[in-house]
């Protein structure tokens, strides 16, 4: 079982890694990062991507839908961004947020490597 640390440095180790981070949607409130660039800040972005990680819990619950999100994926121009909500009952209300280069990164690849991360986090 990984920790938040080395967790977020596993997460940097995926091919095109431009930062990651673990946020708690229901605050917004960043708990960890890892990477980043002077032209981001990986904390804004996270604590923004909470608006869309709450949107599709409430898309869901209206839909009367019996399912849970497995990850949400933003294409940008030149990056992907990855969002994936922890499943274990620790890290609930929990997501880990990784940052990608598009040019750089096998996005399959990367959405595997950040669920082994998910699974392996011990909070």
């Amino acid at each position: 079982m990984a920790n938040l640390d080395l967790a977020l440095k596993s997460a940097m180790t995926i091919d095109g890694a431009i930062g990651a981070a673990l946020v708690d949607y229901t605050s917004g409130m960043t708990l960890g990062v890892a990477g980043g660039t002077g032209e981001i800040d990986l904390t804004v972005a996270a604590a923004g991507n909470t608006d869309v990680v709450r949107a599709k819990l409430r898309t869901i619950e209206m839909l009367n839908l019996n399912d849970e999100i497995e990850d949400i994926l933003i294409t940008l121009g030149t990056q992907y961004h990855l969002i994936r909500p922890l499943t274990r009952h620790t890290g609930k209300g929990l997501f880990l947020y990784l940052m990608v280069a598009k040019s750089r990164a096998n996005l399959a690849m990367a959405r595997h490597q950040l669920r082994a991360i998910e699974e392996s986090l011990e909070l």
